[in-house]
């Protein structure tokens, strides 16, 4: 069948964990209307599994826990290791730093109330927060345009070793000029649990 091929392998790179041959069968019967018969599907598969082995590629079609999926060669798995390596190493900067605390403190809250509070555009820097998985969409405010609402993620708690929200410092400890606003630039934000709280 024409571009059986190409469907089959845009359901394997799509999919998230392991594509069951099942799962791409009733896919594939649902989206074209027509009964497909087993031996297309295999034949196509493996010729896929033969396409991708080829030195050309750096990754390749895997048949793991009773499914199909992309994997890169061994070959790469040290470049991918360094890159990994070098994203998670990455600190966050004092613009996103500032835009979290915002988060963490007002959630949920709009981009429009991070803005009013910073005095800047927000756009970069939540962008950021979202791709680190440290803040999370909560919702939309009932507001004028119903704005999305922005919150912290679990991901946000472990990144700073919290146990609950209950254990972020208190406003009242930071101590602002009179007529400030926003943050100072010389701020330091750290985040740790009183030990004798745990205690």
């Amino acid at each position: 069948m024409q571009n059986l091929q190409l469907h089959i392998e845009s359901l394997i790179f799509a999919a998230h964990s392991p594509i069951s041959y099942k799962e791409i069968k009733t896919t594939l019967i649902e989206y074209l209307e027509i009964e497909i018969v087993d031996n297309e599907i295999e034949e196509a598969i493996e010729s896929l599994i033969t396409k991708y082995n080829q030195e050309q590629f750096a990754i390749e079609i895997v048949e793991i826990s009773e499914g199909f999926t992309f994997m890169s060669k061994g070959a790469y798995h040290n470049v991918i290791g360094t890159y990994l390596k070098q994203i998670t190493n990455k600190k966050l900067t004092k613009t996103a730093l500032e835009t979290l605390s915002i988060i963490a403190y007002k959630q949920p809250v709009s981009k429009a109330e991070m803005e009013s509070i910073r005095g800047v555009n927000c756009d970069y820097s939540v962008q950021k927060l979202l791709e680190k998985e440290l803040v999370e969409i909560k919702g939309r405010s009932e507001g004028v345009g119903k704005p999305l609402l922005y919150g912290t993620s679990d991901k946000f708690m472990d990144y700073f070793g919290l146990k609950s929200m209950e254990d972020l410092p208190k406003l009242k400890d930071f101590e602002l000029p009179d007529n400030s606003i926003g943050l100072p630039d010389n701020i330091e934000i750290s985040i740790k649990v009183n030990k004798s709280e745990e205690e």
